[in-house]
């Protein structure tokens, strides 16, 4: 089974930026779509990107614009760009591997 590593989590100021990736033990070169999910304090876990084995990219709106999710199958990695950071972007993202291979989660905070 793929067991999914994240890193790039921090303390960021409101307009700032962070970059995430998420190492998988296997390849996911078959992989037909890899994503990220957020989940704030007392809040519900929500869809934040995809990506497909081919490229094609989908986000949430309120990611849209200032988030980039990519994908290197050579490297078996998915990163997420998070650009122009806003306080209501303060979660834990999961990297996610369907069906129901999720990463432990690193924590993003964004405040002055």
């Amino acid at each position: 089974q793929v067991q999914l590593v994240e890193s790039g989590g921090g303390l960021v100021r409101p307009g700032g930026s962070l970059n995430h990736s998420c190492a998988a033990s296997g390849s996911i070169s078959s992989a037909n779509f890899m994503g990220w999910h957020r989940q704030g304090s007392g809040k519900q876990r929500e869809w934040v990107a995809t990506i497909t084995r081919a490229g094609s990219t989908a986000y949430a709106d309120s990611a849209k614009g200032r988030f980039t999710i990519s994908r290197d199958n050579a490297q078996n990695t998915v990163f997420l760009q998070m650009n122009s950071l806003k306080p209501e972007d303060t979660a834990v993202y999961y990297c996610y591997l369907p069906p129901g291979i999720w990463g432990r989660g690193t924590l993003v905070t964004v405040s002055s």
